[in-house]
């Protein structure tokens, strides 16, 4: 069984941080072409508000892990 660094750790957290920026990123922009719409769809637009606040909250758990992980001794 191998046993994760704790940079290993700190990497991992990491990648899966930037991944989510990204995808947070892709959904505001979806929403900003959603309102650009002359008639947005309310239920896009909700769907997408709803993605983010996921997203957001997926950032935040992560965030928090990094700061535990940061934490630890090698």
């Amino acid at each position: 069984m191998t046993t994760l660094s704790k940079t290993d750790k700190i990497q991992i957290i990491e990648s899966r941080l930037r991944g989510l920026d990204y995808k947070k990123y892709g959904l505001e922009v979806d929403l900003l072409m959603e309102n650009a719409k002359s008639a947005p769809d309310s239920d896009a637009v909700s769907n997408i508000e709803n993605a983010i606040s996921e997203v957001n909250n997926q950032l935040s758990v992560l965030n928090s892990e990094l700061s535990t992980v940061n934490e630890l001794t090698e």
